[in-house]
């Protein structure tokens, strides 16, 4: 189906099924832990080994010897897989470094050997007894000292321009009456998802299947193939329940990779689940910025000139944190300038992490766009409202296909109280607390991608869908059956979804948020086609018929759909696939940030007190598993803010606090009640489901709104992530 043309009303738009709060058809397997994943299948294949990762212990180097005799002759050992036995490799499309080093070492636990035992305990026991000797060679760790040497890069589809320019900035930056010019930073981050990544590969012949966790199922499969030297219609990724994944998860990693490296070598089935200690390192992060931020602006608050500048790193051959990327749409401003530039480092492999470029962007903007309101002495909602716009800033003639940010921003106001907000710092006492309040903008753009499905129609009247589509915790279960319930007008208990295999036909994955709105889009497609057919059989005017409590009906005669299907079943097949109206309308979610925080005055604790984010992102497909979307997405801003760092060694070039003792994210007693506001929306040129993802704007601007309140409650303001007593304790107003 080709959608090429706003969406007009069609089935979905009666929303008795689709738009509607239903529990999580999955939430039963889970809570009673029958959901398998990717580590648990225990009845697939039998007689799986274990497999134990070796990371490298230098950043960058060669590995000079490696002993692995007394390993080989531990108990239960089967084998050990290195760089010297694993054959010749090649290298993923979505992969920067080899995910096998040897004898080069691009990075601190980089995956050196797999060893192979007949059970978890005998193989880590015998990993121990690898000796391996390294040659290091120095490197680059530190983004502060390496910006200088900084480059722009290649442009390419994902990160846009690397510089833009419109009007003249700094002529008009120069001649502003209010101006801030300001440095912010943003530390490494880690996935740090419940879930490691794990995987059970087995071979039949020439054909391999592989039993993991992964989000994007195509991308898994195409980068398997390459990387093994093997057809890609020999390999078959299964993953129909992922433990979170955040962008960790998106592409082709170690564990996959050293699972089907040890079925060959132990001919038989093995299991890989990287240890926690080696998923910071060995798998990828979200990179550091550092990020200039210049901001002109008249007296009566309107912004004249706006330019952000950012830097990150990675590997040779890696890609920028596109951090100025929100900065190009979401306010107005006739004279502007976005500039990125990268710097090679050693450290491990940067990558996308949930709302890549926004979510540290909006770190940096939205506290840009509070000081500059301060200057102004407007409030700081009015002033992002002032800035509003209904086009493209760098584009005019692109108007916005729905922008309802200053709805976002005013329904959050008024119910979160900002009136009662003392503008003035460090004024508002609850007893030992200082409280303040912040808001920020949230923002992030709607990806359209190809997306198919299979429908089937069963002479019972079930109806079941195939799709490669993921569900990382999200939901998609649940929202592919309203889509084709409400589709097929069959209650949602008649519908069976089956996801996460490379023999469905390829969807969008899960990632960007993108993966809602297209996944239902293309299982839309199929249903479009099966009740064609279904008409067809049954002798109705596919174009008149109605599909609904379980029946075909058109004018008086009514018949059972599963009528159709007497003879057999009945499937069909199709993809979405889109034209230009992503080019010709910008497509974007908006939203509004609230928060409330208390620092103590004595000891300068900060805490969370309340948080309330408002959406805009079109329809939105089941309000109850969008909302856990949103507070997840908040309480990652919150850690983002508060206390979320991967500390680097600067000398040695790896992630110090490589586990969860370690690296802290939030807990239940960190986070308060979280309130979630969608606005009444609907996109009719994103898809037919009139939809957008909401996933990740989330958590794009909490951060920021963190930080704001943290200012607002104390007057110090801190530009640092994350926001720890280190950077303002010493600063905070005397005790009274």
């Amino acid at each position: 189906m080709k959608f090429d043309r706003p969406a007009t009303q069609n089935p979905i738009d009666r929303l008795k099924v689709v738009g509607q709060p239903l529990d999580r058809i999955d939430g039963p397997l889970k809570t009673t832990g029958t959901a398998p994943y990717a580590y648990e299948h225990h009845d697939v294949v039998a007689d799986a080994a274990y497999g134990w990762t070796i990371g490298a212990g230098i950043a960058i180097g060669r590995i000079t010897r490696m002993d692995l005799a007394e390993a080989e002759r531990a108990p239960g050992v089967i084998a050990i897989v290195t760089a010297d036995n694993a054959g010749l490799l090649g290298k993923g499309d979505h992969n920067t470094v080899r995910l096998l080093g040897g004898p080069d070492v691009q990075h601190y636990h980089q995956a050196v050997a797999l060893v192979i035992a007949e059970s978890f305990e005998q193989a880590r026991a015998a990993a121990g007894l690898v000796k391996i000797d390294y040659a290091a060679e120095p490197g680059v760790f530190d983004l502060t000292a390496a910006k200088g040497s900084a480059i722009a890069p290649e442009p390419n589809e994902l990160t846009g321009p690397v510089d833009t320019r419109i009007g003249d900035f700094a002529a008009a930056f120069a001649e502003a009456p209010v101006t801030l010019d300001a440095t912010y930073t943003t530390p490494d981050h880690s996935h740090a998802m419940m879930e490691p990544h794990a995987t059970l590969a087995a071979w039949e012949g020439d054909r391999l299947t592989v039993w993991t966790s992964n989000q994007m199922i195509a991308w898994a499969t195409a980068d398997l193939a390459k990387t093994l030297g093997i057809a890609p219609e020999n390999v078959r990724v299964v993953s129909p329940f992922i433990g979170g994944g955040f962008g960790g998860k998106l592409f082709l990693r170690a564990d996959v990779l050293l699972a089907a490296l040890g079925a060959r070598a132990a001919r038989r089935p093995v299991k890989v689940a990287l240890q926690r200690p080696l998923i910071a390192n060995n798998t990828t992060h979200r990179p550091a910025t550092i990020q200039r931020i210049r901001i002109g602006a008249r007296r009566d608050g309107t912004i004249t000139a706006i330019g952000h500048e950012s830097w990150s790193g990675d590997q040779p051959g890696g890609g920028l944190e596109t951090a100025v990327s929100q900065t190009r749409l979401l306010y107005a401003g006739a004279n502007r300038m976005t500039a990125m530039r990268l710097a090679e480092l050693h450290l491990p492999e940067g990558n996308a992490m949930r709302a890549p470029g926004e979510a540290p962007g909006m770190m940096a903007l939205e506290i840009a766009m509070d000081e500059v309101a301060e200057k102004l002495e407007i409030d700081p909602v009015e002033f992002r409202i002032i800035n509003d716009t209904s086009v493209d800033p760098e584009n005019p003639e692109r108007p916005f296909s729905a922008r309802a940010l200053a709805e976002c921003l005013r329904q959050g106001a008024e119910r979160f109280g900002w009136n009662r907000r003392d503008p003035r710092p460090g004024r508002t006492r609850d007893g030992r607390w200082l409280i303040g309040m912040g808001v920020a903008a949230a923002f992030r753009n709607n990806l359209l991608i190809t997306s198919g499905a299979r429908v089937r129609l069963d002479g019972t009247g079930q109806v079941t869908v195939e799709t490669d589509m993921t569900d990382i915790g999200t939901g998609s279960y649940t929202i592919i059956a309203q889509t084709a319930a409400e589709m097929m007008g069959v209650p949602v208990e008649r519908v069976t979804v089956r996801l996460g295999d490379s023999d469905f036909p390829v969807s969008a994955g899960s990632g960007g948020q993108f993966g809602a709105n297209n996944s239902t889009a293309g299982v839309y497609a199929a249903c479009v086609k099966l009740r064609e057919e279904i008409a067809r059989r049954l002798g109705f005017n596919s174009e008149a018929a109605e599909f609904e409590n379980g029946e075909v009906r058109s004018g008086n005669r009514a018949m059972p759909i599963a009528a159709a299907a007497a003879e057999g079943d009945i499937v069909a097949e199709d993809k979405i696939e889109y034209g230009d109206l992503s080019e010709r309308y910008q497509q974007s979610t908006f939203g509004g940030h609230f928060v409330e925080v208390g620092v103590d005055i004595a000891t300068g604790e900060a805490r969370i007190r309340r948080m309330l984010a408002v959406c805009a992102a079109g329809r939105i497909l089941n309000p109850k598993s969008a909302r856990s979307q949103v507070i997840g997405a908040m309480t990652m801003g919150a850690g983002a803010a508060l206390m979320e760092e991967l500390a680097v060694d600067t000398r040695r070039g790896f992630f110090v606090n490589h586990d969860l003792a370690g690296y802290e994210v939030p807990v239940h007693a960190d986070i308060p009640h979280q309130d979630v506001i969608f606005v009444d929306e609907t996109d009719p040129m994103s898809s037919p489901m009139k939809a957008k993802g909401v996933g990740e704007l989330g958590i794009c601007g909490v951060a920021a709104a963190v930080a704001n309140a943290v200012y607002n409650a104390t007057g110090v303001r801190v530009r640092d992530y994350p926001i720890t007593l280190d950077k303002y304790l010493d600063r905070l107003p005397d005790v009274a």
